[in-house]
């Protein structure tokens, strides 16, 4: 197949788009080709930074808003890695060769209700790379990438935390509650820590960050939840020593840094395909239930306790862990 020009469309969200960089990358050196990228507005700016990326679109709503422009660059092949309605309408559209990720959808449902495991703990990039069953492309094993845009040359105000000495950034996001450690387990784990703590998330989780920095014994931690544009944040993440978080989005911008991480899992497992794509003894993942399937495939629902199982997780381990990185 000659390919001179790729669309690849993946709308959304943070982590998932994060995860498309090897293909990127692997596509570029391998096939030298004219590459664009289709997601939404609000993620644009985790992608247009990229160097092999040739051309960036994005949407507000609909497709409407971009197919015109679209039409007139006659890809040569679409990557579809959202496999949505969304996509359908945009391949629909353009009218050209196309592959489309599996998301194992039913294996998925079959785990969680079932407890049997068919996806084998294979990776979500593994399975954007089976996506291109019609060109050769190999993994170059080099895990994620996260470029900057070149204005966001310095740190944010930080009540003038030196980013030069160590620190830790506990990442306070999740889509859903059930995927997100409590406030409470929050200070617990942070008053077993002496280090600096910055806080990182959407706007949601401000007044957990500001509940736990007014409470922790020490004063050297620091709110920075809804404050920070991505690339901000992903600055922050880059100097730090150590990053703690739950199963979201930034959880793979840390791996991209090849930072060593401590997450935390409840009713979402590692054994669904998200877990940090980095090196094993980069990652430590503390799981709750870790026997059991996940409640759900997203975390939306907890089947074993109102709290969500990740704040069953034993504490205990993560100020052990912490002490031996110290």
């Amino acid at each position: 197949m000659s390919l001179k020009k790729i669309l690849i469309i993946r709308f959304s969200s943070i982590g998932d788009i994060v995860l498309t960089t090897p293909i990127i990358r692997c596509l570029k050196k391998q096939h030298n080709c004219n590459i664009h990228y289709l997601t939404k507005f609000k993620y644009l700016q985790l992608i247009e930074s990229n160097p092999y990326l040739d051309k960036c679109y994005s949407i507000k709503k609909r497709i409407s808003e971009v197919i015109i422009d679209l039409k007139k660059e006659n890809y040569d092949y679409i990557i579809d890695l959202h496999n949505n309605f969304r996509s359908f309408l945009v391949r629909s559209k353009l009218k050209t060769t196309s592959d489309i990720v599996y998301k194992e959808s039913l294996e998925k449902w079959l785990y969680i209700q079932t407890g049997i495991n068919l996806i084998k703990n294979k990776h979500v990039v593994d399975r954007y790379f089976k996506t291109l069953k019609q060109i050769s492309v190999i993994n170059d094993d080099k895990g994620l990438d996260y470029f900057f845009n070149p204005t966001v040359d310095k740190f944010p105000d930080c009540n003038n935390l030196d980013f030069n000495q160590k620190y830790i950034v506990w990442i306070l996001g999740g889509t859903y509650a059930n995927k997100r450690l409590s406030k409470e387990k929050v200070l617990e784990i942070s008053n077993q820590i002496d280090l600096p703590i910055i806080f990182l998330g959407g706007k949601d989780q401000f007044s957990d960050g500001d509940y736990v920095s007014q409470k922790r014994f020490c004063d050297n931690t620091y709110n920075l939840c809804g404050k920070l544009t991505f690339d901000q944040s992903a600055l922050v993440i880059k100097k730090s020593k150590l990053v703690l978080t739950n199963d979201t989005g930034f959880m793979h911008v840390s791996a991209a840094f090849q930072k060593k991480i401590i997450s935390f899992w409840g009713c979402t497992k590692p054994s669904l395909g998200m877990f940090p794509y980095t090196s094993p003894n980069l990652s430590i993942m503390i799981i709750s239930n870790s026997n059991k399937p996940p409640c759900s495939k997203l975390g939306k629902n907890c089947i074993y306790t109102k709290q969500g199982c990740v704040n069953k997780l034993d504490i205990k381990k993560v100020s052990t862990i912490i002490s031996k990185e110290f």
